[in-house]
């Protein structure tokens, strides 16, 4: 046998007893025995470096080192689920999809685990890369960590789409948890707080080799890509066994809202006995063609829904209430209370939502409380219990003026909350709004953080954001804990944001009601800002999904002097404040005022890429046929009420052939 056969034989043996061992359970090999053949390989490898192979599984022990994690916009985005606390709200969400799709509608059910996601592309069966969630469009790469993890192949076993991504969620067993805050108190330090926690902070760790000690599992639940080989959700994920990764075997195929509900009844009791964190499960139409059908919102597959598990709550002490004033001015009530262990975590702090919350509940200071942690990441209070009030308890007088600048406080009717007018004058205001322009979802400066952003603040270097384009290395290095490196990143990062497309932009700037979603909506039917800028009520009101409270709120804005002065220094700084030619050249107006709904399955292009055909024709897609809808764009296996329903209607039904057709 040659050493290249005996590389590729030692390789293969050891995939195979990884395999047995961390994802079946079911060692056929001891773990000496084992070690010797890792051991073999090593030295093989070692004195053969033209056989290098990055997933060989000598490299699973880490060593890598990674001082920054570079930014990669996922392929497919990772979108976040619904959440649904009732029967009612299944029953309702049941009843949106039967209205959008024809024909039998059966769900996969799935436990939720509590970890940290991740997504893993894999191309001719090897381990390409890993990334995190990041805020869904975008994550950080932690390949040469997630390598380190047993129970992700790095060469995937079988018959194998070409390319594709797998998500699951990165946990840590309670075992293994457990004696890892063993290990770290016999040393003299703090235990780690909880499982999910740990988990998460593992995959940021810079030495892949520290990654590598840490017990950490990866469960699958989704495959994503194109000519994929299969169906339906049950069905991949028992294709996803088959190609060798951990998927756990709880997974039920329900025919009805009561069999989902059963699962659930059954999983809230036994979820105690996994070896793993568990806060829901995740029901999903089986059917991938009915997935395609339904489509997203802006945030979520309407295809999905995440169902949590009943909240955990318990009793503490009400210290105090403080107020926080947010980038927008809005008050937000903070109870601090006394420390708590709630679901895995101290708490210290609670959200009192507004004055309306206080009053309702008759929240006092000296209060005993009662604090949950459901579906929500912010504990809140949800009861009080009067039996322990104390005898000179007061009630509580909600905040006339601004914990921060003094400024009178209004409330205008309609709104839950109280605000802050001193828009310019308010330091947590200017701040925020600052670190809301250099978001992530936003203008994604690297290198500048919001405690950078509340020091330049406090330190008089800016006052608002368009500011940050004038900043100089020789000032910003002053700052505490910037070091050389770090202030030439910041100044770099900020030139580099100048390159971020104009409806990013729109959405930095911090339009109240203005979010990711409708700061495309005006990007795309106003080209540019200053269309925008000149724009009535009246005419923002007839851009599609835009209601009368944003438009007021853009017209307000724009009105301000001291906003057209920031508008105007990030014009002369380069910004891009107007769609690229690039992305005005594929759009038209073609289409433009015409409803069109899109039913069935397409060859030419996808249902996605449909769509974004429509939009960028100047068309709006609907998702449910009626008396408006111009045309239905019907692909193969369209539901028969659908086109019923079309032709009752009168409403046009083409081919995609005739749909494409209408673009030339």
């Amino acid at each position: 046998m040659s050493v290249a056969q005996k590389i590729n034989s030692l390789r293969n043996e050891l995939r195979e007893h990884n395999y047995n061992y961390y994802v079946l359970d079911n060692p056929t090999i001891s773990d000496y025995d084992f070690d010797i053949k890792l051991k073999e390989l090593q030295a093989l490898e070692e004195a053969h470096p033209e056989f290098y192979d990055a997933n060989s599984p000598t490299l699973r022990v880490g060593g890598e080192v990674t001082k920054n994690f570079n930014t990669i916009v996922h392929e497919y985005r990772m979108y976040s689920l619904d959440n649904s606390y009732s029967k009612e709200d299944l029953l309702d969400w049941e009843k949106r999809i039967k209205k959008l799709i024809d024909g039998t509608v059966n769900y996969t059910c799935e436990l939720k685990y509590d970890g940290a996601s991740i997504s893993i592309t894999y191309e001719n069966g090897k381990l390409l890369r890993a990334v995190t969630r990041g805020d869904g469009t975008q994550g950080d790469d932690v390949t040469a960590n997630i390598k380190t993890i047993k129970s992700v192949p790095l060469q995937l076993k079988g018959d194998f789409p070409q390319k594709f991504d797998i998500r699951g969620e990165i946990v840590l067993p309670f075992d293994g948890f457990n004696k890892m805050n063993e290990e770290r108190l016999e040393a003299g330090e703090e235990p780690y707080r909880n499982p999910r926690n740990t988990a998460s902070g593992s995959l940021k760790l810079q030495d892949s080799a520290e990654v590598a000690r840490r017990p950490l599992e990866c469960l699958l639940y989704n495959i994503t890509g194109r000519n994929l080989g299969f169906n339906t959700q049950y069905e991949s994920l028992e294709k996803a066994r088959q190609m060798g990764f951990k998927v756990p075997d709880v997974a039920k195929l329900a025919t009805s809202v009561d069999e989902v509900l059963e699962f659930i009844a059954y999983w809230d009791t036994h979820r105690h006995d996994l070896p793993y964190e568990t806060d829901g499960v995740v029901i999903k139409v089986n059917s991938l063609q009915q997935q395609e059908e339904l489509g997203y919102t802006s945030k979520a597959p309407r295809w999905a829904m995440a169902y949590k598990f009943k909240a955990e709550q318990v009793s503490t002490r009400l210290n105090e209430i403080t107020y926080q004033v947010g980038r927008t001015g809005a008050i937000t009530p903070v109870a601090n209370l006394e420390p708590v262990e709630l679901a895995g975590t101290t708490v210290k702090r609670a959200s009192l939502h507004n004055a309306d919350q206080i009053e309702k509940l008759d929240i006092r200071v000296g209060d005993e409380v009662f604090v949950e942690k459901g579906g929500e990441i912010i504990p809140k209070i949800i009861a009080v219990d009067l039996s322990k009030r104390p005898q000179d308890s007061q009630v509580t007088q909600y905040v006339t003026h601004c914990p921060e600048c003094n400024t009178e406080l209004v409330r205008q009717e309609g709104d839950a909350k109280h605000y802050c007018p001193n828009y310019n004058g308010c330091n947590p205001q200017i701040i925020g709004r600052i670190q809301h322009f250099i978001s992530r979802k936003a203008m994604d400066i690297e290198g500048l953080g919001g405690e950078t952003v509340a020091l330049l603040v406090h330190e008089g270097l800016i006052s608002n954001y368009s500011d940050l384009y004038t900043l100089t290395k020789e000032e910003v290095l002053p700052l505490e804990r910037m070091a050389e490196k770090s202030a030439d990143n910041l100044i770099k990062g900020i030139e580099a944001s100048k390159g971020i497309p104009f409806e990013r932009v729109l959405f930095a700037i911090g339009i109240r009601y203005v979010g990711e979603t409708v700061a495309k909506k005006l990007a795309k039917h106003y080209k540019y800002i200053d269309a925008i800028a000149q724009a009535t009520v009246e005419d923002l009101v007839s851009v599609d999904e835009i209601g009368d409270r944003i438009a007021e709120s853009v017209v307000e804005f724009f009105a301000s002097e001291d906003n057209k002065m920031i508008i105007e220094k990030l014009k002369y700084h380069g910004l891009q404040l107007e769609i690229s030619a690039e992305k005005l050249a594929s759009q038209t107006d073609k289409l433009k005022g015409l409803s069109i709904v899109v039913s069935g399955v397409f060859e030419t292009v996808s249902r996605t890429e449909l769509k974004k055909l429509i939009e960028d024709n100047g068309g709006k897609v609907s998702s449910s046929i009626s008396s408006k809808t111009n045309f239905l764009v019907a692909g193969d296996k369209m539901g028969p009420s659908k086109r019923l329903k079309a032709e009752t209607l009168g409403v046009a039904i083409i081919s995609e052939n005739d749909f494409l057709m209408k673009l030339k």
